[in-house]
Protein backbone atom coordinates (compact mmCIF):
# COMPACT_ATOMS: atom_id res chain seq x y z
CA UNK A 1 0.00 0.00 0.00
CA UNK A 2 1.23 3.75 -0.21
CA UNK A 3 1.24 5.01 2.81
CA UNK A 4 1.10 8.53 1.90
CA UNK A 5 -3.00 8.80 2.16
CA UNK A 6 -2.52 7.19 5.38
CA UNK A 7 -0.24 9.90 6.35
CA UNK A 8 -2.59 12.18 5.33
CA UNK A 9 -5.65 10.77 7.21
CA UNK A 10 -3.45 10.87 10.55
CA UNK A 11 -2.85 15.02 9.76
CA UNK A 12 -6.58 15.42 9.33
CA UNK A 13 -6.79 13.95 12.38
CA UNK A 14 -4.22 15.68 13.75
CA UNK A 15 -6.14 18.83 13.00
CA UNK A 16 -9.01 17.45 15.48
CA UNK A 17 -6.80 17.14 19.13
CA UNK A 18 -8.19 18.54 22.19
CA UNK A 19 -4.95 20.31 23.30
CA UNK A 20 -6.06 22.79 26.04
CA UNK A 21 -3.22 22.18 28.22
CA UNK A 22 0.19 21.38 26.20
CA UNK A 23 -1.39 22.37 22.52
CA UNK A 24 0.82 19.66 21.25
CA UNK A 25 -1.25 18.16 18.62
CA UNK A 26 -1.01 14.63 17.99
CA UNK A 27 -2.72 12.32 14.63
CA UNK A 28 -3.07 8.93 13.83
CA UNK A 29 -4.26 6.48 11.27
CA UNK A 30 -4.51 2.96 11.91
CA UNK A 31 -4.45 0.82 8.60
CA UNK A 32 -6.69 -2.58 9.04
CA UNK A 33 -5.96 -5.54 7.14
CA UNK A 34 -9.44 -5.35 6.50
CA UNK A 35 -8.40 -2.24 4.44
CA UNK A 36 -10.29 0.23 6.58
CA UNK A 37 -8.41 3.24 7.77
CA UNK A 38 -9.17 4.21 11.55
CA UNK A 39 -8.21 7.65 12.87
CA UNK A 40 -7.44 9.25 16.60
CA UNK A 41 -6.09 12.79 17.82
CA UNK A 42 -5.14 13.46 21.28
CA UNK A 43 -7.94 14.09 24.02
CA UNK A 44 -6.37 16.49 27.12
CA UNK A 45 -7.89 16.29 30.41
CA UNK A 46 -6.89 18.35 33.41
CA UNK A 47 -6.50 15.37 35.52
CA UNK A 48 -3.73 14.43 33.33
CA UNK A 49 -3.82 10.83 33.90
CA UNK A 50 -7.28 10.92 31.79
CA UNK A 51 -5.57 12.00 28.69
CA UNK A 52 -5.51 9.86 26.14
CA UNK A 53 -3.05 9.26 23.14
CA UNK A 54 -3.60 9.43 19.71
CA UNK A 55 -2.42 5.45 18.74
CA UNK A 56 -4.66 4.27 21.25
CA UNK A 57 -7.75 6.83 20.26
CA UNK A 58 -7.52 5.10 16.43
CA UNK A 59 -6.69 1.77 17.92
CA UNK A 60 -10.01 1.78 20.43
CA UNK A 61 -12.27 2.98 17.49
CA UNK A 62 -11.35 0.07 15.59
CA UNK A 63 -11.08 -2.32 17.93
CA UNK A 64 -15.12 -1.14 18.83
CA UNK A 65 -15.43 -2.00 15.23
CA UNK A 66 -14.38 -5.31 15.45
CA UNK A 67 -11.14 -5.08 14.06
CA UNK A 68 -8.00 -7.19 15.50
CA UNK A 69 -5.68 -7.32 12.74
CA UNK A 70 -3.56 -4.25 11.63
CA UNK A 71 -0.95 -3.54 9.07
CA UNK A 72 -0.21 -0.12 10.00
CA UNK A 73 -0.16 3.27 11.77
CA UNK A 74 0.52 6.86 10.64
CA UNK A 75 1.55 8.94 13.45
CA UNK A 76 2.21 12.78 13.25
CA UNK A 77 2.12 15.74 15.20
CA UNK A 78 2.55 19.58 15.38
CA UNK A 79 5.88 19.62 16.86
CA UNK A 80 8.73 20.28 14.96
CA UNK A 81 10.33 16.95 14.92
CA UNK A 82 9.27 13.58 14.72
CA UNK A 83 6.98 12.31 17.40
CA UNK A 84 7.04 8.67 18.50
CA UNK A 85 4.86 7.16 20.64
CA UNK A 86 4.61 6.58 24.59
CA UNK A 87 5.32 4.20 26.68
CA UNK A 88 1.70 3.09 26.94
CA UNK A 89 1.41 3.17 23.53
CA UNK A 90 3.66 1.14 22.92
CA UNK A 91 2.33 -1.25 25.19
CA UNK A 92 -1.06 -1.12 24.09
CA UNK A 93 0.01 -1.61 20.28
CA UNK A 94 1.80 -4.80 21.16
CA UNK A 95 -1.15 -6.62 21.93
CA UNK A 96 -2.19 -6.33 18.40
CA UNK A 97 1.11 -7.60 17.13
CA UNK A 98 5.10 -6.56 17.33
CA UNK A 99 5.12 -6.68 13.17
CA UNK A 100 2.75 -3.58 13.14
CA UNK A 101 4.96 -1.01 10.75
CA UNK A 102 4.59 2.62 12.16
CA UNK A 103 5.36 5.18 9.97
CA UNK A 104 6.58 8.42 11.21
CA UNK A 105 6.51 12.26 9.63
CA UNK A 106 7.57 15.60 10.50
CA UNK A 107 6.90 16.61 6.78
CA UNK A 108 10.57 16.66 5.56
CA UNK A 109 11.53 13.42 6.32
CA UNK A 110 9.65 9.89 6.84
CA UNK A 111 10.65 7.02 8.68
CA UNK A 112 9.37 3.48 9.04
CA UNK A 113 9.64 0.55 11.64
CA UNK A 114 8.37 -2.40 13.03
CA UNK A 115 7.25 -1.76 16.38
CA UNK A 116 9.25 -4.69 17.78
CA UNK A 117 11.88 -2.62 17.30
CA UNK A 118 10.50 0.53 19.43
CA UNK A 119 9.26 -2.28 22.35
CA UNK A 120 12.12 -4.60 22.08
CA UNK A 121 11.38 -6.43 25.24
CA UNK A 122 7.18 -5.94 25.10
CA UNK A 123 5.54 -7.88 27.80
CA UNK A 124 3.30 -10.15 26.01
CA UNK A 125 1.03 -12.71 27.48
CA UNK A 126 2.83 -16.08 28.87
CA UNK A 127 1.89 -18.91 30.70
CA UNK A 128 4.01 -18.35 34.41
CA UNK A 129 6.03 -21.62 35.24
CA UNK A 130 5.30 -22.66 38.56
CA UNK A 131 7.65 -24.86 40.17
CA UNK A 132 7.00 -27.84 42.01
CA UNK A 133 3.47 -26.85 42.30
CA UNK A 134 0.45 -28.97 42.11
Amino acid sequence: MDYDLLIEKAKEAREKAYVKYSNFKVGAALLAKSGKIYTGCNVENASYGATICAERVAFTKAISEGERDFEAIAIVSSGKEIAYPCGICRQFMSEFGLDLKLIFTDDNKIETYKLYELLPHAFTEFEPKVEGGS
